[in-house]
C-alpha cells in the first residue's frame, strides 16, 4: 500500500520535463497501489516544446520504441489537487524499462548535486524570487497586458512599479492562487507588482533546494491554469514585451555547515569567508554553458541583451541587481548569493542544480573570481556549443542529460529560425502557455 489517506480514490502522477511541463497520468489508487507509480512512453523525454521528435535524440539516446518508463513516486511530495478532495499530486522521477532512466530527470540530477553537497559535510539553503505576467492575446496574434477582471476594460500601459492599486484590482486572481497555493503547501509569502504592466513578482521562503525547486515548478502551473479559469493568460515568457523589463527566475542561496549548522560564508568574526568567493568564482568559470540552461530559448535572450537591469556578463558584487551573482545586504548568519541570470521560463531543478553544482566545483578547486566579468553569450547557440563543451556541467548534470537537453535545444531553436516571423510564429505560439 502507498500509505495516501483511504480518501484519496485517484493520484496525479507527475514529472517535469526539460520544459518544466508537468507531463504524466492520472490513475485509479488500486493501480497505483499496484504498480507503485505508473508507467509512461520514454518519449516524453524526447520530444520538443512543439512535440517534434529530433533524430538526434530517438536511436542515439532514447529508444525508437518508445518503450516505457516507470515513474516511481516520492510520496513524501503528495499533496491535495485543489478542487479535488478525493486526489492527491505526487511528484514523480523516471526509471524502469529505460536503463538508468533517472540520468535524463532534472529533478533527479539536482538531487545527486545535493547529495555530492552532504558528502562535502554541506547543505544549502534557497529563496526563489519569480516574476510572470498576466497577459491576453490580440487579434493580430501578439499580446497585451490583461483587462482588469470584472468588464471595466481597465488595462495598464505604463510602468507602474510597485501599484497597490493595479494589484488589488487583480485580486480575485491572487486570492484563488494563494487558496490553491495553500492547498499544496507552497511556501509564497508575498507578492507585488513588479515595474512592466500587467508584471508581478512572488517571493517564497528560504528551504531545501529539492522542495523550493518542487513548489516553483507546482507554482508556475497553479498561475496558468487558475489564470485561464479567469479569462486571461499567466506567462512567464522572458520578454513578452520589446520596450518592458523582462521576466527573471532569481535564486538566492546559502550554505551551512551541517555539523555546526554556520553560513559557510561568513567567517566566525563576520566577514566574508574565502569559501564565497569561491563559489562565485566556480559559477563564474561557467557562466557561458550554465547560460543554456538559465536562458533556454533563443526568445530568452531578449531579455539579456536588451538590458532592463538583465546581465551580460558574469559578474559580481554587493547590492547590485546588474551584476549576475549579487551579495544582498545581510547579517553573516544569513550572507547568501543571488544567481540573477535565470529567466523565468527556465526550469528550475537544472537551475538549482548547476548553481549549487558549480560552486561546489569552485570551493572544491579554490577558485578566484576572475579580474574582469567573463562576457555572456548573446545567442542561445553560443550558450548551447558552450554547454556541450563544459567539462563541468556535465560533471555536474551527466552526460546523458547534457547531450539530451543539447540536441533538444538545438531542434528547437532550428523550428524556430525556420518561421518568418518567429517572436509572433513561434514564440507566442509555443512559449506562452508553456515556458
Amino acid at each position: 500500500m502507498s500509505g495516501l489517506p483511504a480518501a484519496i480514490r485517484t493520484v496525479e502522477c507527475a514529472v517535469a520535463d526539460f520544459s518544466s511541463i508537468a507531463r504524466g497520468k492520472i490513475v485509479g489508487r488500486a493501480d497505483f497501489d499496484a504498480m507503485r507509480g505508473c508507467k509512461l512512453p520514454s518519449v516524453v523525454f524526447g520530444v520538443t516544446l512543439t512535440g517534434g521528435e529530433p533524430e538526434t535524440v530517438f536511436g542515439p539516446l532514447l529508444p525508437a520504441a518508445y518503450g516505457d518508463l516507470h515513474l516511481e513516486p516520492d510520496l513524501s511530495t503528495a499533496v491535495p489537487v485543489p478542487g479535488r478532495e478525493d486526489r492527491v499530486s505526487v511528484v514523480c522521477e523516471p526509471t524502469g524499462l529505460l536503463p538508468d532512466a533517472r540520468r535524463f530527470s532534472p529533478r533527479a540530477a539536482l538531487r545527486r548535486v545535493l547529495q555530492r553537497l552532504a558528502d562535502a559535510g554541506l547543505r544549502a539553503t534557497v529563496a526563489p524570487e519569480l516574476e510572470f505576467f498576466l497577459v491576453e492575446r490580440t487579434a493580430e496574434g501578439g499580446l497585451r497586458p490583461a483587462a482588469v477582471p470584472g468588464g471595466s476594460g481597465a488595462r495598464e500601459h505604463a510602468l507602474e512599479i510597485a501599484s497597490l492599486e493595479r494589484t488589488a484590482q487583480f485580486a480575485p486572481y491572487f486570492d484563488a492562487l494563494f487558496d490553491a497555493c495553500a492547498v499544496q503547501r507552497l511556501p509564497v509569502t508575498g507578492h507585488a507588482h513588479e515595474s512592466a504592466p500587467g508584471q508581478y513578482e512572488v517571493n517564497f521562503a528560504p528551504g531545501e533546494p529539492l522542495a523550493m525547486a518542487d513548489a516553483v515548478w507546482r507554482f508556475k502551473r497553479l498561475a496558468r491554469e487558475t489564470a485561464v479559469r479567469q479569462g486571461f493568460l499567466a506567462t512567464f515568457l522572458a520578454k513578452p514585451f520589446l520596450d518592458q523589463p523582462g521576466t527573471g527566475m532569481h535564486w538566492h542561496v546559502s550554505l551551512q555547515d551541517t555539523t555546526s549548522g554556520r553560513n559557510v560564508f561568513s567567517q566566525p568574526d563576520g566577514q566574508a569567508s574565502p569559501r564565497l568567493a569561491h563559489f562565485i568564482a566556480g559559477l563564474q568559470h561557467d557562466a557561458a554553458g550554465a547560460l543554456a540552461l538559465f536562458a533556454p530559448y533563443d526568445h530568452t535572450f531578449d531579455r539579456m541583451n536588451r538590458g532592463d537591469a538583465s546581465p551580460t556578463t558574469a559578474g559580481w558584487g554587493g547590492d547590485d541587481r546588474s551584476v549576475a551573482f549579487r551579495l544582498p545586504p545581510a547579517s553573516p548568519a544569513n550572507r547568501r548569493v543571488e544567481n540573477r541570470l535565470p529567466g523565468g521560463d527556465a526550469n528550475p531543478y537544472l537551475t538549482v542544480a548547476a548553481t549549487l553544482g558549480l560552486g561546489l566545483l569552485g570551493m572544491e578547486r579554490a577558485d578566484e573570481p576572475l579580474p574582469e566579468a567573463p562576457a555572456l553569450p548573446r545567442s542561445l547557440g553560443a550558450a548551447l556549443d558552450a554547454l556541450d563543451t563544459s567539462a563541468a556541467l556535465r560533471e555536474v548534470l551527466g552526460d546523458a542529460l547534457v547531450d539530451l537537453y543539447v540536441a533538444l535545444k538545438r531542434h528547437e531553436s532550428a523550428e524556430r529560425n525556420a518561421v518568418a516571423d518567429p517572436r509572433h510564429g513561434w514564440d507566442f505560439v509555443h512559449l506562452t502557455e508553456q515556458a
